[in-house]
């Protein structure tokens, strides 16, 4: 169940420091909001990646589904309910308003994943058949 990918680990720190600088440093309408969105769900799938022994797609959908709950419960305004709203931390990692478009984000995050998994896994097949 548990075997670490040292190459999904590397990923998993560079796409945070990236989506840290973007937390920090930018401030504008597009990369923020909508690239933060789909760098998120990548971040986590190379998590998932560097310590579960599980498929890419089932990690992949494990990950979408887990970023969909996220933006429900913003919708229902769950950093309120428990008593965060005045938790600047709270308020970012969970975040307070839902949006179609951080979903659509979302989606287009793990469809990239699964586009480069896919084209990473051929091109290994590749590889090892001119082997044989």
């Amino acid at each position: 169940m548990i075997k670490f990918r040292y190459r999904y680990f590397i990923f998993t720190v560079i796409i945070f420091l990236i989506e840290l600088y973007i937390a920090v440093f930018v401030h504008d309408e597009i990369i923020r909001p909508y690239i933060g969105d789909l760098l998120v769900v990548i971040l986590i799938h190379c998590l998932l990646r560097s310590f579960l022994n599980k498929s890419v797609q089932s990690i992949a959908i494990s990950t979408l589904l887990f970023s969909y709950t996220v933006e429900i419960l913003q919708y229902l305004n769950i950093v309120e309910i428990l008593g965060f709203k005045d938790s600047k931390l709270a308020r970012i990692l969970i975040g307070t308003n839902f949006s179609w478009i951080d979903i659509l984000s979302y989606t287009i995050g793990i469809a990239l994943v699964l586009l480069i998994e896919k084209m990473i896994n051929n091109k290994s097949r590749h590889i090892l058949s001119r082997q044989k």
